[in-house]
C-alpha cells in the first residue's frame, strides 16, 4: 500500500527543484513507461492499476487503485501507469560527428519534440543553455515518447563549449543562407535559439555562419515554430550526408 507521504512525495517530483534534490523523475502512461523499462534507466518504483500492460518479464511493480494514481499523477486523466525514474549522470560532451545545441527553449513541448527528432536523425548529442526548460519536465516526457533514454542531453554555459569545441558552428537565423543550398561538412554543431527571441547575442557572435529557411508563397506568418524549423534543417542535413 501506497503511504500519505510517499504519495506527496510523487507528487513532488512534478517540481524542477524536487526532481533536482532528488534525482528523480516522474514518467507517466503505457506507452512512456514501457518504452523507459526497455532501457538502462534505473526505475525507483512502478506503480500500475493494471499490472497485464507492464512488460511480461517485468515483475517489481506495486498495484495500486485509481485514487491513489490520481494523487500521485501530474496529469487530469491519470494513464494506468506511473513509474519513477533515476536521473542519470549527465555525459561528457564528445565533440565529433553533428550536435543540435538549444539556445533558451523554453516550451516543454518543443523541447520533447526536439529530443524525437534528435533520435530519429541519429543525433546523439543534445545540448542545453542553462535556461533552456528541464528535459525531465513531464510535458517534455510526453512529448519524447521515450526517446529521451536514446539522446545524451547536457545542459551547460553554450558559449565556451562552443568555442572550444573545434567543429563549425551553425545557427539557425532568418536573414541566414538558404539552407537548400547548403553544402553541410560531415560534423559541425546547429544551434536553435529561443521561441520568441531567437538565437542569444553572445551565442551569435560565435557562429560560423546563419542558415535559415525560405519562406514560399505570401503566408503573414512570421516564423517556423523552433521543432518544426529542426525537423527540416536535420532532414536536409541527413539528405546531403546520405
Amino acid at each position: 500500500m501506497v503511504g500519505k507521504s510517499q504519495l506527496k512525495f510523487i507528487k513532488s517530483l512534478q517540481l524542477k527543484k524536487y526532481r533536482k534534490a532528488n534525482g528523480l523523475f516522474v514518467a507517466e502512461g503505457v506507452k512512456l513507461v514501457n518504452e523507459l523499462l526497455k532501457t538502462d534507466l534505473e526505475a525507483e518504483g512502478v506503480f500500475t492499476t493494471q499490472p497485464e500492460l507492464l512488460p511480461s518479464e517485468f515483475s517489481s511493480f506495486e498495484i495500486i487503485g485509481e485514487s491513489d494514481l490520481k494523487r500521485m499523477s501530474g496529469l487530469k486523466t491519470p494513464n494506468k501507469v506511473l513509474a519513477v525514474f533515476r536521473i542519470p549522470k549527465a555525459p561528457e560532451a564528445v565533440m565529433e560527428e553533428w550536435t543540435i545545441a538549444l539556445d533558451g527553449v523554453k516550451d516543454p513541448g518543443n523541447l520533447g519534440t526536439i529530443i524525437r527528432l534528435c533520435d530519429w536523425f541519429g543525433i546523439r548529442q543534445l545540448l542545453c543553455s542553462e535556461d533552456t526548460v528541464d528535459c525531465y519536465n513531464p510535458k517534455v516526457l510526453q512529448a519524447t515518447m521515450g526517446s529521451i533514454a536514446r539522446v545524451n542531453i547536457i545542459y551547460t554555459p553554450l558559449e565556451p563549449l562552443l568555442i572550444k569545441s573545434g567543429l563549425p558552428v551553425y545557427g539557425a537565423d532568418m536573414e541566414g543562407e538558404n539552407v537548400y543550398g547548403l553544402n553541410w561538412p560531415t560534423s559541425g554543431i546547429l544551434v536553435m535559439g529561443n521561441e520568441a527571441h531567437g538565437i542569444s547575442d553572445e551565442v551569435c557572435a560565435v557562429l560560423e555562419k546563419k542558415v535559415s529557411i525560405p519562406q514560399f508563397g505570401k503566408s503573414t506568418t512570421e516564423s517556423l515554430n523552433v521543432a518544426t524549423a529542426t525537423a527540416v534543417f536535420l532532414s536536409e542535413l541527413r539528405r546531403r550526408d546520405s
